[in-house]
């Protein structure tokens, strides 16, 4: 029942980030305004990829050498008009797509990045056939502190149905292997209820992964856009969120109770580890290049979706932004509530430093809840039970899943 509750109201909460205004008034992006606190991080996008995951929401496309080297220079221009705005960035987060699909172009701009923000820490993905000897040498070179690898499942046969190519497992995890100790942090991503893939099979993930003692493992949950679902079970099985539970039962049994830290809801470590969830360690941050959304202050920010539209825009020195809105306070209250809870803690007195005044009192109804249900224990830093995981990670897959759902939308009509 209260994974539903949440569930509903995360979904009702999370349609009106679709509410999109189509005109921007740049004047009132500017870093000065942020004040003398913790700045905002910062997401690159990469939107690249030698093929194409079906059941991927991000904005990617297949690689093509010309647009990709175009791209990397309009991502430097958008970086720059955010340096001429006043804005620094220490943390660094590449997403795709395949960040390192074009290896040449990734470093430059990462040794351009360097040169114009003071670069405390870089976390950055790429996938099993991406990670070669040559490129673990240069990513270590280049500074990178976290790595974190897609490897999704060691199952053959769920790899096929997810339509990906890591090669056979044997060499996968002879890759990771020859990656750990390089990073701070080496972390492998997995899917859990994949509509074909059953609870023993993700056993075995698990399993092989432990058998490694890698740092890191981040586990996401199935949350596809409506028309990728729709593809999904006309292709496979219904995506059915009613197996989810068991999956999760099955990461807290070998994780949470087996001496991993919960990093988040959803990213278990060896210790503390740095995580790749900016959301949480940082109230704003940017993204940028094509299909990256920021925000800001309480105002939502997305870029164009359409190559030809965002290369157009940073070549006339304009911020790619298609579309933002001002969240509400209580908005704005409840995805702070949503990302910090996600983190796995809440603290009160940032919480009234960010907001102001009795902050948490605008909140009564939603502590009140999760302290009631047992989700939440603690006062001035209130924590996530385990008994609230789940219900946690249901929220914020549901939140995610209207996050696609836009994604999907600007796709389609190029936004």
């Amino acid at each position: 029942m209260i994974p539903d509750l949440v569930s509903y109201i995360t979904r009702r909460e999370g349609r009106k980030f679709r509410r999109l205004n189509s005109t921007i008034d740049e004047s009132i992006i500017n870093g000065d305004t942020l004040g003398s606190g913790q700045g905002p991080s910062l997401y690159v996008h990469i939107p690249f990829c030698r093929s194409l995951c079906p059941f991927c929401c991000f904005n990617r496309y297949l690689f093509r050498e010309d647009l990709a080297r175009r791209y990397f220079i309009d991502l430097k221009k958008e970086l720059e008009l955010y340096v001429q705005r006043g804005f620094t960035f220490s943390s660094i987060y590449f997403g795709g797509g395949t960040p390192t699909v074009l290896m040449d172009e990734l470093l430059s701009f990462i040794e351009y990045l360097r040169s114009r923000c003071p670069v405390r820490e870089i976390s950055l993905e790429t996938t099993p056939r991406e990670l070669t000897v040559e490129n673990r040498e240069l990513l270590h070179k280049a500074g990178i502190n976290r790595l974190s690898i897609g490897v999704q499942s060691f199952e053959e046969s769920v790899l096929k149905t997810m339509g990906r190519d890591n090669g056979p497992a044997d060499e996968v995890k002879k890759r990771l292997l020859m990656a750990e100790g390089h990073f701070d942090t080496l972390n492998v991503d997995f899917v859990f209820n994949f509509p074909s893939q059953t609870v023993a099979q993700f056993e075995a993930d698990v399993a092989a992964f432990k058998e490694l003692g890698v740092d890191q493992a981040t586990f996401y949950p199935l949350m596809p856009s409506p028309h990728k679902k729709d593809a999904l079970e006309r292709k496979f099985n219904r995506v059915d969120n009613s197996r989810e539970k068991r999956f999760y039962d099955v990461i807290l049994r070998e994780f949470y109770h087996d001496g991993y830290t919960a990093s988040t809801a959803w990213c278990f470590s060896r210790g503390e580890r740095m995580i790749d969830e900016y959301i949480i360690d940082y109230d704003d941050y940017i993204g940028i290049g094509s299909g990256s959304v920021s925000i800001l202050r309480g105002n939502f920010y997305v870029n164009s979706f359409a190559l030809e539209r965002y290369h157009e825009l940073t070549a006339a020195n304009r911020l790619p932004i298609v579309g933002w809105r001002t969240l509400s306070k209580k908005e704005n209250l409840r995805y702070y509530f949503l990302t910090k809870l996600f983190g796995m803690k809440l603290d009160t007195e940032a919480l009234r430093r960010r907001f102001g005044g009795d902050t948490a009192g605008k909140l009564w109804a939603e502590l009140a809840f999760f302290k009631a249900f047992k989700l939440i224990s603690g006062d001035g830093t209130l924590r996530v039970t385990e008994r609230g995981m789940y219900p946690v990670s249901v929220m914020m897959r549901d939140f995610f899943a209207a996050l696609n759902t836009l994604r999907e939308h600007c796709i389609e009509h190029q936004i």
